[in-house]
């Protein structure tokens, strides 16, 4: 009877479980994981935007922290030690809500080491980056004005990008790993493109939220063997000043030659057309491509 109990509990725990968490991404190598492939409409079991990358079993560096990333982190096995740059594309809710929890996490580390935040500078309603994290932690300013002793126990080190360059400019380099940023077009929101190299021939391209209306993104990424673009519309809606549409993906991922496509960000209205979507851009876009899920593995020759 005792020996039936236990294998009902390990039966239950399986299934507990997330199914990642049997293996660990990016064990050898280098591995990008989404952490979260959703918006910011909490209705189709994502999280919010948030990729992961791993080098050697190490999750070194996050690109953005939008709602349940920070779940996601913990059931991805990353260890916060090994985090070195938290890169933020920019400051909507679903792309920045869980920087605090994870700078809370961290407040919990012997050691923590330095963490290098970058993300844009300010535009209107949209503070710089140094702003965004004194309203989130800062002593006097701070929503979570509790937490103001993290800025020093945490050895943040905040890197501003201005929104508006079209030439890469230098946010991270560290052990062989490098990353610069560029200015899109997200309508009114200061928002960046990043690209990460990981020694002299593994790129990994991830664009914050974009129109495409600009080439400074794809002139900056030719080539990378890795692009994760948002697919947040459907192609019957009319061009926006906030998000590209399918074809548009398709044709920059031609142009800037990458290897691989992962589609993220779903929202309602291009998951409900997802199959359809994905088919238009590969009219355009001949590699492999792939619709993004949250806890999603992938490998980067």
């Amino acid at each position: 009877m005792r020996g039936f109990r236990r294998f009902l509990f390990a039966l239950t725990l399986a299934f507990a479980l997330p199914a990642s968490a049997s293996a660990a991404c990016g064990d050898t190598g280098v591995a990008l994981q989404v952490l979260g492939s959703g918006g910011p409409i909490a209705n189709d079991k994502r999280a919010s935007s948030g990729y992961l990358l791993w080098i050697n079993g190490r999750a070194v560096a996050l690109i953005d922290a939008g709602g349940g990333v920070f779940q996601r982190y913990g059931a991805a096995g990353a260890r916060l030690q090994d985090l070195q740059l938290i890169a933020l594309t920019h400051f909507h809710a679903d792309h920045a809500s869980d920087v605090p929890a994870l700078l809370k996490a961290r407040s919990f580390l012997e050691q923590p080491g330095e963490l290098v935040v970058s993300g844009p500078d300010g535009l209107d309603q949209f503070p710089p980056l140094e702003t965004f994290l004194d309203r989130l932690v800062g002593a006097d300013n701070g929503a979570f004005a509790y937490l103001s002793g993290l800025l020093g126990v945490a050895t943040l080190k905040p890197v501003t990008i201005e929104h508006q360059s079209v030439d890469p400019r230098p946010v991270f380099s560290r052990n062989g790993v490098s990353v610069e940023a560029v200015g899109v077009h997200h309508g009114p929101v200061p928002t960046l493109g990043y690209l990460i190299r990981i020694g002299d021939s593994t790129t990994i391209a991830i664009s914050g939220d974009q129109n495409l209306d600009t080439d400074y993104f794809t002139d900056m990424i030719r080539g990378a063997d890795l692009l994760v673009m948002p697919t947040a519309v459907a192609q019957t809606r009319e061009r926006s000043s906030l998000h590209a549409r399918p074809s548009d993906i398709g044709k920059a991922a031609d142009a800037a030659g990458v290897g691989k496509l992962v589609l993220s960000h779903w929202m309602p209205a291009s998951l409900a057309n997802q199959t359809a979507n994905v088919k238009l851009i590969n009219k355009f876009y001949n590699g492999p491509v792939v619709p993004a899920s949250d806890m999603q593995c992938l490998p980067v020759d």
